[in-house]
């Protein structure tokens, strides 16, 4: 097994998910039952996770309902307001929202990302996410959504539009001069009138290059496109890994494929996704566990997992492994890589679909580990260690008691053993990730600047 040799220390997101990951969690009598429009419930949530001196915290979201409101909240503030919020009573943390490149226009976007920068002094980042799905696609006019290739292809384009928007002010752009009258200098702020495949934007944006110069660029998708775009623009990739073998080839395969678009494979950090039940001793973790299982309605689940796997619900026996006739990954249009793990799961562990809801309600695919603090710390440390993550997504089951229990209980043993950060010591989420401030293309000069996102000069129209 390769180990990793370097003492740096880890990476850790908090993913915020309403009252918790788990989809039963709200039925709990400590979960608020107003937790997802909460603005007091969110900004605890940060709050809690500065003191732990994580690097950033991060929200999900879709341009449609998901799932069936019945089953648990499915209320989702717009994650780039809600960053607002939260910067205003935190420093340090970064602040990761998604928003998707299918639904979105670059111009509209590249200002509001731009817009949290400045608000919150440097600590934005955006989850690029290309949306799948026909209800979502309805909400925007339209009868389907496009190819798995076609979303990529715009999502590609749409990255590269944001990315001049941002270069279009050289950060020497504004002198506010009083004396001469002179606000900024008009020479230093740029069109570029692009004309692509997608899209048509002259620029420039209208607001000045931010403190980070770009938000951080995060990706969370695992097919073959999605690793091929993540490997392309990611500086941090969420993904969702069962095992350390899988984790292990999944980041060295993104990282290979970084090389071959000329990045250095240590400006792309890997974290996979871990949903911890912590308990005072193992068995009191486990209870909890059980606990959470016992509380989701099986009626429920089975309909959601029946739309993952594109079957008739009536096919899906609770007692019974899947049945063979699951379509394949070649049939699937959206969330390829998600439904690729659940099948493979549930093949590979030989699971009722009972017992695979079970997997599931805890973090849709992503790991779940229920243990003490110490065992938390242990199988983190040997992910770590074994070169399977750079850093992980920390997806509490139960919020807040669930971040509570991290910050407070494992993350002063990652402390002790040389892992995690004491302090912050940057300013900006870039700094927290140790990568750079990203040069401007449309101002620099300096031909390898444009590298660390695979795009030339030569392609800035």
């Amino acid at each position: 097994m390769t180990r990793r040799t370097d003492r740096k220390p880890m990476h850790l997101n908090a993913f915020l998910m309403s009252v918790g990951h788990h989809e039963a969690a709200w039925r709990l009598p400590e979960s608020p039952a107003s937790g997802g429009t909460d603005i007091a419930h969110y900004q605890n949530l940060a709050r809690i996770a500065e003191r732990g001196k994580l690097d950033s915290l991060f929200l999900a979201d879709s341009p449609v309902l998901m799932g069936d409101p019945g089953r648990r909240p499915a209320n989702k503030l717009e994650p780039t307001v809600l960053l607002t919020a939260l910067a205003a009573v935190t420093e340090h943390i970064g602040l990761i929202a998604t928003a998707s490149t299918s639904y979105n226009e670059p111009y509209n976007l590249a200002r509001r990302f731009a817009s949290v920068d400045h608000v919150s002094g440097g600590r934005a980042g955006w989850n690029i996410v290309t949306t799948a799905g026909a209800d979502a696609a309805r909400n925007f006019g339209l009868d389907d959504t496009p190819l798995h290739h076609d979303r990529y292809l715009r999502a590609a384009e749409f990255v590269d539009v944001a990315t001049k928007l941002w270069d279009s002010w050289a950060d020497d752009a504004v002198i506010a001069d009083k004396e001469s009258g002179v606000h900024a200098r008009a020479d230093r702020v740029r069109k570029f009138e692009h004309k692509g495949t997608y899209f048509r934007v002259d620029g420039p944006l209208n607001v000045q290059r931010s403190p980070q110069g770009y938000p951080l660029l995060v990706q969370a998708g695992s097919s073959e496109d999605g690793k091929d775009f993540a490997a392309r623009y990611a500086e941090a990739v969420f993904t969702a890994q069962q095992t350390l073998e899988e984790a292990i080839a999944f980041a060295k395969d993104v990282k290979q494929r970084a090389v071959g678009f000329g990045r250095d494979p240590e400006g792309i950090k890997i974290l996979p996704g871990i949903v911890p039940v912590i308990g005072d001793t193992e068995e009191q973790a486990r209870a909890l566990d059980d606990e959470l299982d016992r509380l989701i309605r099986p009626e429920f689940a089975v309909t959601q997992l029946s739309k993952t796997l594109r079957v008739d619900p009536a096919t899906l026996d609770l007692d019974r492994e899947l049945p063979d006739d699951i379509p394949s990954e070649d049939e699937i249009e959206g969330a390829k890589s998600r439904f690729t793990l659940i099948v493979e799961l549930a093949r590979r562990e030989r699971l009722t679909v009972r017992q695979l809801i079970g997997r599931l309600g805890g973090g849709r695919g992503h790991r779940t580990f229920a243990g003490t603090a110490e065992q938390v710390a242990d199988t983190i440390e040997h992910w770590y260690a074994a070169g399977a993550a750079d850093g992980f997504n920390i997806m509490p089951a139960v919020l807040p008691s669930g971040l509570e229990l991290f910050v407070d209980r494992v993350v002063p043993i990652l402390q002790e053993r040389g892992l995690f950060r004491t302090e912050y010591t940057g300013r900006t989420l870039r700094e927290h990730y140790g990568l750079p401030r990203p040069a401007n293309r449309l101002f620099d000069t300096v031909d390898a600047s444009a590298g660390h996102l695979g795009i030339a000069l030569s392609e800035v129209s």
